[in-house]
């Protein structure tokens, strides 16, 4: 299977950590959004909305993060990264919904204020923009901050593709300036699971500098 990525997203590495704890080896396939590879017409064929992650395994393509998460845990049941339980597998379902229209949208504000922008050269980072990062990582960080106590997992007693889910947009909190450490129940959880085998495989595919 082929993963096209771009390798700091925290969508693509969601993906990679997810097919680690699956045990399949990816082939990494890197696209430079900074020279517009993701609107080759090639690439369009297999995703049309010209984003990364996109899968392709044989003639099958797949977009979407989250989708990709599925396709790739359900190869390796015994990895334990859907759970069985259908209210456990519900659950872990809520929270990859919550941090689609959520947790990550908040958590992107600052990636791309203080990260992508300079990256791409698209000036210095918006104070109000900021401002509203801050206000809505507070109201869900807390949510989640309030779930874990007493928890090592979001759902059940291993890694789901919720914890694998949520912990890729803290991957960059340092350089994204995000307010982690205020939240220690979110910090301690988040340290266990970026801690892991599988994250820190996915984690050395990111270039230095």
């Amino acid at each position: 299977m082929q993963l096209y990525v771009f390798p700091p997203s925290p969508n693509s590495l969601c993906c990679q950590a997810t097919a680690n704890q699956a045990g399949i080896e990816l082939e990494l396939i890197p696209v430079d959004l900074s020279a517009g590879a993701h609107m080759d017409p090639e690439f369009i064929k297999i995703n049309p909305n010209h984003k990364i992650p996109t899968l392709v395994d044989g003639d099958f393509s797949l977009w979407e993060s989250g989708a990709i998460m599925l396709y790739l845990a359900q190869q390796a049941p015994a990895s334990k990264q859907i759970p069985d339980d259908p209210k456990e597998k519900a659950q872990m379902a809520q929270w990859l919904f919550w941090k689609t229209a959520h947790f990550g949208p908040a958590c992107g504000i600052f990636t791309f204020e203080n990260i992508v922008k300079g990256m791409f050269g698209m000036g210095d980072a918006d104070p109000a923009q900021l401002e509203k990062g801050n206000e809505e990582f507070s109201r869900y960080a807390g949510v989640l901050n309030e779930h874990l106590q007493g928890r090592d997992f979001i759902v059940g007693d291993s890694v789901t593709l919720a914890d694998h889910s949520v912990a890729t947009w803290l991957v960059h909190a340092e350089a994204a300036g995000i307010p982690l450490a205020d939240y220690g129940e979110l910090a301690r959880w988040c340290k266990g699971v970026l801690g892991s085998d599988a994250w820190q495989k996915a984690l050395a595919t990111i270039p230095t500098g």
